[in-house]
């Protein structure tokens, strides 16, 4: 009788271990499967931005749309995606679409550690494979617009360049970081962050072609072949998203 006890016992233990292994293996493979669909959601907005985006700047290139309207036509469409991505995938992903912003969200204490690579890749993964669907779509419509790539106008150094494009994109980490802390409606959070671009690229457009964002001048660059002063779109959006993470957690 006692044997017997202790068999079942023995068998009730193995099915509890056998059950918990198995929830254990449940959910690994549940945070692999957020995992990616995190980074496919940053893939898929990133692809999403630096596709409408530079093919607005071809578009009204080729057109002839003269400067003021074609200054406002192209922060539109920039805005207007970021916008539509944060109401579709903010949920997901949180819409981070941009590798200074994702160092941002870093700094600033929201965004998990372990997930900074990850977005970075599919960030830069997203910008490349808009860069292909560029080169596929519109390699010979406007010439000169390089796919929408960014460029520094005449008279703009570097440096300068790097201080701009650190500036606006000071500005619009910080409208992104508040719009995620402060605005708990997607709709509200892809206002403020989609006018915030708008009104930075009116602003410094100009001077630098605003990009703010690394991913989004990497792949128009890339399959262009324009690379005169890349650096600029690299350094200064870093930078820029770096000292916003930095105040924003210290004094917002």
């Amino acid at each position: 009788m006692l044997e017997r006890v202790n068999g079942e016992a023995t068998e009730s233990s193995k099915l509890t271990i056998k059950l918990i292994t198995l929830g254990r293996g449940a959910s690994a493979r549940l945070r692999l499967s957020k995992w990616s669909l995190r980074c496919l959601s940053e893939v898929v907005g990133t692809f999403a931005l630096v596709f409408c985006g530079p093919a607005s700047v071809v578009v009204v290139s080729y057109v002839g749309v003269p400067f003021p309207l074609r200054l406002v036509a192209v922060a539109a469409v920039f805005g207007l995606t970021v916008a539509m991505v944060i109401v579709v995938l903010g949920k997901v992903s949180g819409a981070n679409i941009n590798p200074s912003i994702t160092v941002a969200s870093l700094l600033a204490g929201t965004l998990e550690g372990g997930m900074v690579v990850p977005y970075i890749a599919s960030q830069l993964f997203g910008g490349l494979l808009a860069g292909l669907a560029l080169k596929g779509v519109f390699d010979s419509l406007a010439p000169s617009a390089y796919l929408g790539s960014t460029k520094l106008a005449t008279g703009i150094s570097p440096i300068e360049g790097v201080v701009l494009e650190a500036l606006g994109t000071l500005g619009l980490a910080t409208a992104a970081l508040s719009a995620s802390k402060y605005m708990g409606h997607h709709v509200h959070q892809a206002v403020l962050v989609g006018g915030t671009l708008f009104l930075l690229i009116l602003l410094i457009g100009p001077p630098t072609g605003g990009s703010f964002n690394p991913a989004r001048s990497l792949g128009p660059s890339l399959f262009s072949g324009y690379f005169e002063s890349q650096w600029v779109y690299y350094v200064g959006p870093l930078l820029g998203g770096a000292c916003a993470g930095l105040i924003f957690r210290r004094w917002l």
